[in-house]
């Protein structure tokens, strides 16, 4: 998991929304108008705009709800 210092000042790179990570292998941009996810490889935070994916709106809201209930 990457430290919440880091993911405190992490942003995505299209929107500068901020990010959360989901499990070991993604961060999710929290802007709901774009919902993009980028990827951790080897732990390393991949957010160039042409690596991230466009989701849809069923994965944002479960990818939300999972960092709500880790957050608390």
């Amino acid at each position: 998991m990457i430290e919440k210092a880091l993911l405190d000042i992490l942003a995505c790179p299209l929107t500068h929304a901020a990010l959360v990570q989901v499990g070991e292998d993604w961060l999710y941009s929290t802007d709901r108008a774009t919902r993009r996810k980028y990827p951790i490889r080897d732990g390393i935070p991949i957010l160039l705009i042409e690596e991230g994916i466009a989701i849809d709106v069923a994965e944002y809201e479960s990818a939300m709800a999972n960092a709500a209930a880790r957050t608390g």
